[in-house]
């Protein structure tokens, strides 16, 4: 009963704010409530603000004792929703797949797959010396194990 007032709640603010979209929803079992959502643009903490009141202001106190805590998908979590993968155009991502590992820049996102893009130095078909060579991979969301965004400072 109250997992599913809050779900309406939650399902309410984010059909408001429809840039925003879930990533983790949970409710232990001392009623604390955990949402961790994403934006398209990102996350403000004045978003998360909106998807607290909305939930935290919709239900009776003296009627249910819970504590809430929303927050943004971290900048370090994997990519867990298609959405996140749009947001992320041209950074370099790591993602592991059953077979191999790929660190490359996330050039296109469609409805079914990814595609990176990287540079090696291969040696010359001809000659001595290396030549710089552009590589790309197209992965299936379904072929990937984990892909998070490499941050670089």
């Amino acid at each position: 009963m109250f997992k599913n007032t809050v779900t309406e709640l939650l399902n309410t603010a984010l059909i408001e704010r429809p840039d925003l979209f879930l990533i983790d929803f949970s409710i232990g079992t001392d009623n604390h409530i955990k949402v961790v959502i994403d934006g398209d643009k990102g996350v403000l903490v004045e978003d998360c603000m909106f998807v607290s009141r909305a939930i935290e202001h919709n239900i009776d106190r003296e009627e249910h004792d819970f504590s809430l805590e929303v927050m943004s998908a971290g900048a370090t979590a994997p990519l867990v929703n298609k959405r996140q993968y749009k947001k992320n155009i041209n950074r370099v991502l790591k993602v592991r797949t059953a077979s191999e590992k790929i660190e490359g820049t996330l050039t296109e996102v469609s409805d079914k797959e990814i595609t990176l893009g990287w540079k090696v130095r291969e040696p010359k078909p001809v000659g001595k010396g290396k030549i710089t060579v552009k590589k790309e991979a197209k992965i299936a969301y379904q072929d990937i194990v984990e892909a998070k965004v490499m941050i670089k400072f």
